[in-house]
């Protein structure tokens, strides 16, 4: 045995100096001869780099077609090369002063106006929320509205010989009311005829999330509806087509550069063409992010397969490795022959996984593009190909370095020893530090490419996922040191059960971690979808109004508590006034160059809410300072948000100051409170002292509880009564609410599986790996008397407390960090799901046991003889 340890003779040395003159390197001749004999081996670590290089270079080909879309029309979706929003009102006269001096030198102006309103239809009186939208006769200045008719939109609109306005809507409004072509839509107080369904409304997406179907109306039948009085919310939006020559990208940068410095008190809100759709952006960049940390993960957990086909592809080469090493093979060019072995396979796998990756678009083109809600640009992204594939190589690396460096410094007897007595040793620093630097550099890449608002959200995810990791591994060794525990039961089936998961070479560690990771997103996103549907559908509609009531006059309360009065069911009705304006100030910063954190800046942007009262609104807690008396009369006093002023870095005694219609109001924030946003009840991050807002123009807003029985009669009196007045029946926005996350937590769970697939996959690996041990541990217990059944039941008990160990690890791990994203970061209450719980534990348990029987009744058929003469 010591000549084999210490070999004497280096024949093999002499073959590395006499091959310096040959045309291809000692270790690339060896590996290209080894890798003759096939793939045989490596099919698993194919299949895991192939599935996490796939996932990724999918969704980063998918989000970038989003992204390019986005760019490309980003004037068609604005409506224009710039925008101008408005609320409450329409542009004073230097603003409309600034627009019209673009269009005196060759621009093009459009105007329109968006609100939310009751239709309608005549012939049945069913009625249903719309998204109003009323438009010039330039409108649109990019892209083309399509109609059902193929009637152009200026035509479609217009007042008829008998003097009535043309309306066209969306489609689904047609089916919620039962209403065709030529049949009659009350909108306030005047009647349309629906001329037309519409195919496409180009800027549709820009106006983000729509509770209702839309509507669009001529800008002279918007005047003939009632609908606009003091304080209606009505959105004016002013597009600008700038003049040829004025229309580069640095020109129109320089036009809102210079419209911000001539009117910089403003109330305007300014997007460009490269900007058209801000919310939009942020939510692809968000779930893409989201997505490609999922699929970064189930490149990792393949990663854990990669390790695993490696150890078992290194456990079938042990004889040859013995031998080069026994012929004066130095360990680097051990390393070397088997780490180009790898690395050439790892290059094949990430080549099938860019190709699938490039192939997903145009399948997402032919299936997927007209159910999108942007215009998308499908086509190869080379970018997006490029860090997926670096993401497979350097995934690669990671988990191959550390079994390979391990052949590499064992000796050649050692390497006999390790089949039954594995050595716990660590490879070289140099190693140790190549693998450190692989998985540091998947860190940075998945940091460092993020925006600077999803930073921070990349680095919890994979503190996470490393804590995931080491959990997992910390929690396999508790199962493999409380199965040896356990001492000798007298059943032989469960005694041979235990002692098998803890023997040497047992699959224990890496079943848990793969599978176990996989489980444990599952679970986590499972939870975190189950505890938002629940909420959203079962008990938001039991805490919150059945109606808000939006745009009642002041003048139309009394007339409007009548009709209450005189409805039976009424449980409870909470009415406070509200004044619409932006924060342009903080502590006399203008909002644009506050410090804020960006989870919060949205508040400084765009116009707010805000009511005054003399006492403390419910849903509110008092943190910090004093509620003002119900008889103040002194200077403005504010009462604000605890967690803006938190991400604002303000307190007691700071200042805001708000614009209403043009007027900026400065209070002193006298106190911070809590707000909770889940009581469905009426509440706003501004809450100010009674005096200063009264006389302002201001509408009520009037939430109303009742039995679910009156409430369409309720619906029709109001509507009837107040044209103007915007109903808005919980129960129907809920359901859009509903819709929009189902098709969010579908993307994210069609993402997760991925990681479950990986993690089978890796299971397949870690049972095939251990296949000599089954056999020969098989064929000596048949020897020994065992019959294949008792053996096979052994084998089954062994995989089902596997399996059940390692769902019952993910299922703790997952519902704990779903508690903390339900409890922590939503701030909503936690629903316990036992239902998700069993489903996880089951499966896991049964896939567990499925994949290693396969392999068990294998090994079971192999005849004893040949193998014992082998051994």
């Amino acid at each position: 045995m010591s000549d084999i340890a210490e070999p004497s003779s280096s024949a093999l040395s002499g073959s590395i100096r006499r091959n310096g003159a040959g045309r291809m390197p000692l270790p690339w001749k060896i590996a290209a001869r080894e890798l003759r004999g096939g793939l045989k081996g490596f099919r698993i670590f194919l299949a895991c780099l192939t599935l996490g290089v796939a996932a990724i270079a999918s969704v980063g080909s998918v989000s970038s077609a989003l992204m390019r879309g986005l760019a490309e029309e980003g004037q068609s979706i604005l409506g224009g090369d710039v925008g101008f929003e408005l609320v409450h009102r329409e542009t004073d006269a230097a603003e409309r002063a600034w627009l019209d001096q673009v269009v005196a030198r060759g621009g093009e102006l459009s105007k329109t106006a968006d609100m939310r309103a009751m239709g309608r239809a005549v012939k049945n009186d069913s009625r249903t929320l719309v998204e109003l939208k009323a438009v010039d006769k330039a409108y649109p200045l990019y892209g083309e509205v399509v109609l059902a008719t193929g009637t152009p939109l200026d035509r479609a609109l217009a007042q008829d010989s008998s003097g009535r306005f043309g309306a066209v809507v969306e489609p689904v409004l047609l089916e919620r009311l039962g209403l065709e072509a030529g049949d009659a839509l009350k909108v306030g107080t005047q009647t349309f005829e629906i001329r037309s369904a519409i195919d496409n409304e180009p800027d549709r997406v820009a106006g983000g999330f729509a509770i209702g179907p839309r509507v669009m109306i001529s800008e002279e039948a918007l005047a003939t509806t009632g609908l606009v009085t003091i304080g209606s919310l009505v959105d004016y939006e002013y597009r600008l087509k700038l003049p040829p020559g004025e229309q580069s990208n640095e020109a129109v940068a320089q036009f809102v550069a210079d419209t911000k410095e001539a009117l910089p008190d403003s109330g305007w809100r300014i997007r460009d063409r490269s900007n058209s759709a801000p919310g939009l952006r942020r939510t692809v960049g968000q779930v893409a992010l989201f997505l490609t940390l999922v699929g970064l993960t189930a490149l990792i957990v393949g990663g854990v397969g990669v390790g695993n086909a490696i150890k078992s592809y290194i456990d079938k080469k042990r004889e040859v490795i013995a031998t080069f090493k026994c012929l004066g093979a130095p360990g680097g060019l051990i390393f070397q022959i088997y780490f180009l072995q790898v690395m050439a396979i790892a290059l094949v796998g990430v080549a099938f996984g860019l190709a699938i990756g490039a192939v997903v678009p145009v399948i997402a083109q032919a299936t997927l593009a007209d159910l999108l809600p942007v215009p998308t640009v499908f086509s190869i992204y080379p970018g997006a190909l490029i860090l997926a594939a670096i993401y497979g190589v350097v995934t690669a690396v990671a988990f191959a370095v550390w079994p390979l460096a391990r052949a590499r410094d064992i000796p050649a007897a050692g390497l006999f020893r390790d089949i039954v007595a594995p050595s716990r040793k660590w490879p070289r620093p140099f190693y140790v530090a190549l693998t450190a630097g692989a998985l540091g550099v998947l860190a940075v890449l998945a940091v460092a490419l993020t925006e600077d608002y999803q930073r921070l959200f990349a680095v919890w995810f994979l503190v996470g996922t490393a804590a995931s990791f080491g959990v997992l591994l910390l929690a396999a060794d508790l199962m493999m040191w409380v199965a040896k525990k356990a001492g000798r039961p007298k059943q032989p089936s469960l005694r041979i059960a235990l002692a098998n998961l803890y023997r040497p070479g047992a699959p224990t560690s890496s079943v848990v971690l793969s599978l176990g990771l996989g489980l444990t997103l599952l679970v986590t996103i499972s939870l975190i979808d189950g505890n938002i549907t629940r909420q959203v559908a079962t008990q938001l509609p039991d805490r919150a109004p059945s109606f808000f009531f939006v745009d009642m006059q002041k003048a139309q309360l009394e007339p409007f508590n009548a009709i209450l009065d005189d409805t039976d069911g009424i449980v409870s009705v909470n009415q406070v006034p509200m004044i619409r304006g932006p924060i342009v100030a903080v502590n006399g910063v203008r909002a644009g160059d506050v410090e804020a954190t960006p989870d919060t800046r949205w508040a400084l942007r765009g116009d707010r809410g805000f009511t005054y009262s003399a006492a403390l609104p419910q849903g509110s807690e008092l943190v910090r300072g004093e509620w003002w008396p119900e008889d103040y009369q002194g200077p403005p006093l504010v009462s604000f948000s605890r967690e803006l002023a938190e991400g604002w870095n303000v307190g007691i005694g700071d200042t805001l100051t708000i614009d209403v219609l043009g007027r900026e109001i400065t209070a002193e924030i006298a106190s911070l409170r809590d707000i909770t946003w889940q009581s469905g009840g009426i509440n706003f991050i501004l809450v100010f002292s009674p005096g200063v807002l009264d006389n302002a123009p201001q509408t009520v807003l009037s939430t109303v509880t009742m039995e679910e029985a009156g409430e369409l009669e309720l619906q029709r009196r109001v509507t009837d009564a107040f044209p103007n007045v915007t109903s808005i029946r919980v129960k129907e926005a809920i359901s859009s609410v509903s819709s929009l996350l189902e098709d969010l937590v579908l993307a994210v769970r069609a993402t997760s599986v991925v990681t479950i697939v990986a993690g089978i996959l890796v299971l397949a690996g870690a049972m095939a790996a251990g296949h000599r041990h089954r056999v020969y541990d098989s064929v000596v217990l048949k020897v020994l008397g065992a019959t294949r059944a008792r053996v096979l039941g052994a084998y089954a008990l062994e995989y089902a407390l596997l399996g059940f160990g390692t769902a019952l690890i993910a299922a703790g791990a997952g519902t704990l960090a779903a508690y903390l994203v339900i409890t922590q970061v939503m701030q909503a209450e936690w629903l316990f799901l036992p239902g998700t719980l069993a489903v996880t534990v089951v499966g896991a348990t049964v896939i567990t046991m499925g994949f290693g029987l396969v392999g068990t009744w294998s090994a079971l058929s192999r005849k004893a003889a040949p193998i014992l003469r082998s051994e």
